[in-house]
């Protein structure tokens, strides 16, 4: 701007003076208070956020399967009604790969379309943990495509059946860098997919297709990498004998599985029955397999402890009086172990077991068995066929030291807890900002001990510091109702856009979640790792699932200490403090929460739950805090890492 021109008449510069004065921040007050007026300035007529009539009219159109008639089908085509055939559960995606996702939409697919494809990735994923279902992620070539890898990781380290879609240019321009977006895809998930293929034959769409559910829903599950080009996607079939094993899903697959002989299953039991202080790891595939009930019902017949592992959690509830997930101090005093399920295999040492205890390890594929952990007993079986043997040939036992055990450690568990949760008060008063103990606590005693029935909401917790406190406070009471978001690979920022996933199941009531169809779903996350899916907040409004997110907001990266005596270093750690994630929320159309106090916590949780329950919209309560409480030195306890297995565990 010309240093001479007069300010007052330079709108830009008017403006700017007008909103530093007490009525221009008056102004900025109103503006904020309704989601899309940030900002607006003085204007009245600036349009408020709305959902477009075309979303939910496009969602209640009938749905239209391709058929070989007329002009026939694409190759995308016949690819979607082969994932409608086998009963995928969702889609994710954003806009690329257009023929395909189309498609898949058009068939009657659930899809739903979001703002960047990585937390659309982990939306997908989400949605499979807490359902057991598989799902679809897709993206464009190139950089949508890239965009979704750590989530496709992460997916791998979850052994989610995750379809893993993308549009890859033509094959004709191979080799020529022609225009833009071209890549090599398959390379690049090597090492993080259970199979992969580029398809470059038209006519073996559906071959392929069923490759692809074959790999999901047999053995161990895990993501699974198509790509797309132009030739195959756009082919046309009017004709079926023109495809290539063109069969049915009973003929390209079986819903066979391992059992375990006679023999094996007696040994097991009378390994069992021998132990003085047996318990049973519940790995994520109790939970896949559909073996929560027997698993229940066999625990309880003969008193043996378990403890849940896995990505998801609440295949065996936290509450019930043999669950050793909140008795750490327990499980070192085990004499026999037995792995049930448990896909991501650790090393002794890495479980809080003797390293000699005597192990059985039930697993779907032999070659797994002995690898990491020495086994007294391996044995090659489906989950769920297994458990249901035990349930039947265990003999009825009271174990009455052993449960005492697990008491006397589950309070012990939670007296630390409560006496973290005490110091935390004070660190909360005496510093004006909330102790990361003290949020735990109060969202666990408005999800649990408050009207909310405590078996209802999911939740979803991610994070350094927030999600090490959290994790000791969130509870699991029934299959799929916990998610571990950086479970075994320690991603950042998926949590609330795989909160956002598995909300929309428990929107449409799939499976576990049923019984709670409708309900909200609440993730805790970080500052640090809201910044990559909270645009996905406009997501959870298109679609109408109501989320409550907890940000709790310390200002930094949590690893800063890491900086601490390095010279020019803590800058690359630090954010600017006190920013406002509750008004970013607002201008994505959910509500906004700022708290510092227990009390102003409490309230907020409250008036959340309603608007998501009452009017099925999202909100974001920012939680303001230090980084200092990161330090045991200066706010004492500070954090530690959780005993794996058990509550707030996110390792194997």
């Amino acid at each position: 701007m010309n240093e001479k021109t007069d300010s007052k008449s330079d709108p830009r510069t008017s403006r700017r003076n007008f909103l530093m004065t007490p009525a221009g921040a008056g102004a900025i007050a109103a503006a904020i208070a309704t989601p899309g007026q940030l900002f607006a300035g003085t204007s009245a007529n600036v349009p408020t956020i709305r959902i477009p009539k075309e979303i939910p009219a496009t969602l209640n159109e009938d749905p239209k399967v391709g058929t070989f008639e007329g002009r026939g089908m694409t190759g995308a085509e016949v690819f979607a009604k082969l994932c409608k055939q086998e009963d995928l559960a969702a889609m994710f995606c954003c806009p690329g790969n257009y023929t395909v996702i189309n498609a898949m939409a058009a068939a009657g697919i659930p899809s739903y379309g979001g703002r960047s494809e990585g937390p659309m990735c982990a939306a997908a994923d989400g949605f499979s943990r807490v359902t057991g279902e598989a799902t679809a992620c897709s993206g464009t070539e190139g950089p949508g495509f890239t965009h979704m890898i750590m989530n496709i990781a992460s997916a791998h380290a979850a052994r989610t059946p995750l379809l893993v879609l993308a549009s890859n240019m033509q094959i004709a321009g191979d080799d020529r860098e022609a225009f833009i977006q071209t890549g090599y895809q398959q390379p690049i998930t090597t090492g993080m997919k259970k199979y992969g293929k580029r398809l470059i034959a038209p006519d073996r769409v559906w071959e392929y297709g069923a490759y692809a559910f074959r790999n999901m829903k047999s053995g161990v599950p895990g993501p699974v990498h198509l790509d797309f080009p132009g030739e195959v996607a756009r082919a046309r079939f009017t004709d079926p004998a023109n495809l290539k094993d063109y069969y049915t899903k009973d003929k390209y697959r079986t819903e066979s599985r391992p059992q375990p002989s006679n023999k094996e299953v007696a040994t097991a039991v009378d390994m069992i029955a021998k132990a003085q202080r047996p318990i049973l790891v519940a790995g994520q595939g109790v939970f896949q397999r559909k073996a929560c009930e027997a698993l229940l019902q066999a625990a309880e017949k003969h008193e043996f402890a378990v403890v849940s592992s896995g990505p998801m959690r609440g295949h065996f509830p936290d509450d019930h009086r043999l669950s050793a997930s909140l008795a750490p101090d327990a499980l070192m005093s085990a004499d026999l172990v037995v792995f049930v399920g448990q896909y991501s295999m650790p090393s002794p040492g890495e479980y809080r077991f003797n390293p000699d205890v005597k192990t059985i390890r039930v697993h779907p594929v032999q070659e797994d068995l002995g690898r990491n952990w020495p086994l007294d007993l391996g044995i090659v079986s489906d989950e769920k066929v297994f458990i249901e043997s035990l349930a039947n040939e265990l003999p009825a036992k009271k174990r009455d030291a052993w449960v005492n055990e697990l008491a006397a450690a589950r309070k012990k568990f939670e007296d630390t807890n409560l006496a973290h949760y005490e110091l935390g008060l004070k660190h909360s008063a005496s510093s004006d900002h909330l102790h990361p103990a003290v949020m735990a606590k109060e969202v666990h005693d408005f999800l649990y001990k408050g009207d909310i029935d405590p078996k209802q909401t999911v939740t979803g917790i991610g994070g350094w510091t927030t999600g090490i406190f959290s994790g000791r406070w969130m509870r699991a009471n029934r299959p799929g109702q916990g998610l571990a978001c950086g479970y075994q690979y320690g991603a950042i920022g998926p949590d609330l856009a795989m909160t956002i996933g598995a909300g929309a199941a428990v929107q449409r009531g799939i499976g576990p979640q049923a019984p709670y169809k409708g309900a909200p779903v609440l993730c805790i996350t970080s500052d640090a790792g809201i910044a990559y899916s909270m645009f996905e907040l406009d997501t959870a409004a298109k679609y109408k699932i109501p989320v409550i997110a907890v940000v709790y907001n310390n200002n930094c990266w949590g690893m800063f200490p890491a900086a601490i005596g390095s010279a020019r270093s803590m800058h690359l750690y630090l954010f600017q403090e006190n920013l406002r994630y509750d008004k970013m929320a607002e201008g994505l159309g959910a509500r906004g929460e700022y708290v510092r106090t227990p009390e102003e916590l409490r309230a907020a949780l409250k008036r959340s739950y309603q608007a998501a329950s009452k009017e099925t919209v999202s909100s974001l309560i920012n939680v303001q805090a230090l980084k200092e409480f990161t330090s045991g030195k200066e706010y004492p306890p500070g954090i530690a890492l959780p005993t794996e297995p058990g509550v707030g565990a996110f390792a194997h």
